[in-house]
């Protein structure tokens, strides 16, 4: 059994011709530039990337098969260099029983079974060439579809205020939505970690996972996940997200709750913390659009104080790029000499760290792998800071 890093929620801004994927997503995210940072730049070895469905990325896909870039698995997943692609979709449902919109991530073993989906989702959506696109379908019928084809169902962000299957304030319980039997995992979302969505009972007998959601190259992999599987593919995923065979998620890598744009309640306009989550009136500048933090959604929610005992350890994994000093003159340094930024968070002693670059960076690097840097809370859309060294 191999430990592989995973990071299963990246989005396409643009198609190599230039058009628009994830308009929110930058430009230079294209599939051939995600698959190039990931492997060589970040240290991935496995990737889902969630606009597949896209026709002309599809095509792309097959341009670097036949060229000899890319090849599929006999298990499912594209192999490129040193990372399995998993072909996946972020889709949006609102029918009558999930009062959403709700975000969902499906994923699809080849590219055949994602073209038939493509095609299927086609006659349901107005635009199959954006990402994150509404379908006029109910979420039981899109379970029920992904199933068919041997797919990967997993609700998105489940806590983040908007677009999730918690988030908004309506929906209560995952059955209220879902046929819980054809769920593969459960996606946390960058404001929550294992013990704020453990105290939910319902989640329990799911396995937590934990993504970057990057809308450009830089952020992959800011959150994500060892799983050991034999090999980095779509069967060998599948069996790791059950439990099967020895197979499972290791450890859960992911921001601490408090830097994520939607951990507590705040004024989406001037952004102040708001303790009481019920007011709909900022104290501070009498604005009346009040975002509800992940947490305090939760405080609504739990119906629990009973640990999971089986759960991996997730831990408080600080970006370097939120690493205060750490410019990017100083990071391709360190890029230059460990290779990618998985030796660098996870593997360089500070003996070698110290080769490269100056005490400081180095003593807030590994502080940032012990979870000793000192955050300052985010909410409303706005990240957190980590504030200084301690």
């Amino acid at each position: 059994m191999q430990s592989y890093y995973v990071d299963l929620h990246i989005h396409i801004g643009r198609t190599a011709t230039g058009k628009p994927v994830k308009i929110t997503g930058a430009k230079s995210l294209t599939i051939e530039n995600i698959l190039v940072e990931a492997t060589e730049i970040k240290g991935m070895d496995m990737i889902g990337v969630i606009d597949c469905h896209v026709p002309e990325v599809l095509d792309e896909l097959s341009i670097l098969i036949n060229k000899g870039e890319v090849f599929e698995w006999d298990e499912g997943g594209l192999r490129f260099q040193d990372v399995t692609l998993i072909l996946g979709a972020e889709i949006e449902i609102n029918d009558d029983n999930c009062k959403g919109p709700i975000h969902v991530l499906a994923f699809m073993p080849t590219i055949d079974k994602m073209r038939e989906f493509s095609v299927w989702l086609s006659e349901r959506q107005k635009n199959i060439t954006l990402s994150s696109q509404r379908i006029y379908e109910t979420g039981l019928n899109l379970q029920q579809k992904v199933k068919e084809l041997g797919g990967l169902f997993i609700p998105a962000h489940v806590f983040t205020p908007h677009k999730s299957l918690y988030g908004k304030g309506v929906n209560h319980t995952l059955t209220e939505v879902f046929d819980p039997t054809m769920i593969d995992a459960i996606e946390l979302g960058l404001s929550s970690n294992t013990e704020m969505a453990d105290q939910i009972s319902e989640l329990h007998s799911y396995t937590f996972i934990s993504n970057s959601d990057a809308h450009s190259l830089p952020k992959i992999a800011r959150e994500y996940q060892v799983i050991a599987m034999e090999t980095p593919t779509f069967a060998e995923l599948k069996k790791a997200l059950h439990k099967e065979e020895g197979r499972g998620v290791i450890a859960n890598y992911g921001l601490d709750p408090i830097l994520g744009k939607y951990h507590r309640t705040t004024c989406e306009k001037c952004f102040h913390l708001i303790d009481d989550y019920l007011i709909e009136t900022c104290p501070n500048c009498s604005h009346k659009g009040i975002i509800k933090g992940v947490y305090d959604r939760l405080q609504e929610l739990k119906n629990t104080e009973e640990e999971n005992p089986n759960r991996p350890p997730y831990i408080h994994q600080v970006p370097l790029e939120f690493i205060p000093g750490l410019g990017s003159k100083t990071l391709n340094k360190l890029r230059d000499y460990f290779k990618t930024e998985m030796a660098i968070i996870h593997e360089a002693p500070e003996d070698a760290l110290l080769s490269v670059v100056k005490k400081p960076i180095v003593d807030t690097i590994l502080k940032a792998r012990s979870g000793q840097l000192s955050i300052h809370a985010g909410g409303g859309g706005k990240y957190g800071k980590v504030k200084s060294l301690e």
